[in-house]
């Protein structure tokens, strides 16, 4: 019981974390509203993610891994369809320019928006279990 709170927890938190940095990631209804999307959230990791894991098992094979993000992808499309609360939308990414570094404006689908978020909700979750160990 205190490691399915702990989850809920984090990832309450990491989904909060992606919404405030991706403005495409959306969670309507405020407090409940993200609680509801955390706890459908920590329930497709606990029973579909392992679901999605053997079913793309051959493609993780060729590849040596490098496929293993697709599962949180589309756990994201997955809950962005079934939990009203939570949605993704296309991105006007604007650029961004500092000190001669420079990463150009670009239009992001919903695929690559949930790509990313993919990418910030893991490195989330796995920076805060690193912090509570």
């Amino acid at each position: 019981m205190k490691s399915l709170i702990r989850n809920f927890l984090i990832n309450l938190g990491a989904l909060w974390v992606t919404s405030q940095i991706l403005p495409s990631v959306t969670i309507t209804g405020g407090v409940r509203g993200l609680f509801v999307a955390s706890l459908a959230f920590m329930l497709a990791n606990i029973l579909l993610i392992p679901f999605i894991k053997i079913i793309l098992l051959p493609l993780n094979i060729l590849t040596l891994g490098i496929f293993a993000w697709l599962s949180n992808v589309l756990m994201l499309y997955f809950l962005a369809s079934v939990i009203p609360s939570f949605k993704l939308f296309p991105y006007n990414f604007p650029g961004f320019s500092q000190n001669g570094f420079t990463i150009p404006a670009a239009e992001l689908s919903v695929f690559q928006v949930a790509i990313i978020a993919s990418f910030i909700i893991g490195f989330t979750v796995h920076f805060i279990h690193w912090l509570v160990k």
